[in-house]
């Protein structure tokens, strides 16, 4: 579905990405790992077109979309819940998820979905009229995915969407990860908490300054003596 190919990116004179290789495949949930700085959200902004790779491709269903303009790639199927949540923050929960399916006509789908987020999030519908901004940081998360899910995407990209919540919190958010893969929608995931990406994914790919320094099936990396001293303290 989704491939990096020899992808390098800078920033100026800084090399951020060097020689990327990476593919998703229909259904599966994929996780990146790395610190701060290893070049995760990189990766993800250059897939989105926020970025252009200075060497190399991102192609996506068969498509070179190395070039695409970012507002292009969610009819095509792609969305991205980014670090931060970046909701708005003046407008209601519902003015939130309305706002994830601008590109849609269908009205009737639209709703259908938007009860589908409700289901997947009670604490959502439980504030619809409430303003986003007054929110938890774990309910701005939730909202976050639940307005990238309104664009009926194909492939979900989540970007830290752990970062800063309470365990109890992790545990919702990754179990909703679960639910939305279950119901056939590929996900690419950038995640520090280690443990728990590589508990709920198929396949990892482990970053670092830039480089793919390991990649394989998830739950072999989470047994793997280097990755348990560098990501799972242990």
């Amino acid at each position: 579905m989704l491939k990096l190919e020899n992808v390098s990116v800078s920033y100026g004179a800084i090399e951020a990405l060097t020689d990327i290789n990476l593919h998703v495949e229909k259904g599966e949930v994929v996780t990146l790992i790395g610190a701060n700085g290893a070049g995760k959200t990189t990766t993800l902004r250059t897939i989105t077109g926020l970025l252009e790779p200075r060497e190399g491709r991102v192609v996506y269903e068969g498509e070179d979309i190395s070039a695409a303009p970012t507002h292009t790639l969610v009819p095509k199927g792609i969305a991205m819940s980014p670090e931060g949540r970046g909701v708005f923050a003046n407008m209601t929960i519902q003015e939130n998820l309305e706002m994830g399916a601008y590109t849609r006509k269908d009205k009737k789908e639209v709703a259908k979905d938007m009860r589908h987020a409700f289901e997947l999030f009670p604490r959502l519908a439980e504030r619809k009229t409430q303003k986003a901004g007054t929110m938890s940081g774990g309910e701005q998360q939730m909202l976050a995915i639940g307005r990238a899910l309104m664009s009926e995407p194909r492939l979900l990209l989540l970007d830290e969407p752990s970062l800063g919540l309470a365990p109890i919190l992790v545990h919702t958010i990754f179990e909703s990860i679960e639910n939305i893969r279950s119901e056939g929608t590929t996900i690419l995931l950038v995640e520090q908490n280690a443990n728990a990406a590589l508990h709920h994914s198929d396949r990892a790919y482990v970053l670092e300054t830039g480089r793919i320094v390991m990649e394989g099936d998830s739950k072999e990396l989470a047994a793997d003596p280097k990755v348990k001293e560098a990501y799972l303290g242990e």
